[in-house]
């Protein structure tokens, strides 16, 4: 179990996509663009990802992680 924040955004998109979560198809594709992509996150995709983080029960990202 990871214990500590994220440093980015990538590392926490491959978190969740690695780990064996239930996803629907939609947050699939959008991790899967976050895990190559490395510009800043938006307010909102930065809100989804920390929903989908805290489902799945991992760590939120580290200040300044989303950028």
């Amino acid at each position: 179990m990871i214990d500590r924040p994220f440093a980015d955004h990538r590392a926490a998109a491959l978190a969740l996509l690695n780990g064996g979560y239930k996803l629907s198809r939609k947050a699939g594709q959008f991790l899967g663009q976050l895990a190559v992509d490395s510009s800043p996150l938006s307010r909102a995709q930065s809100d989804w990802l920390q929903k989908l983080l805290d489902r799945a029960g991992l760590p939120r990202l580290a200040d300044g992680g989303a950028q």
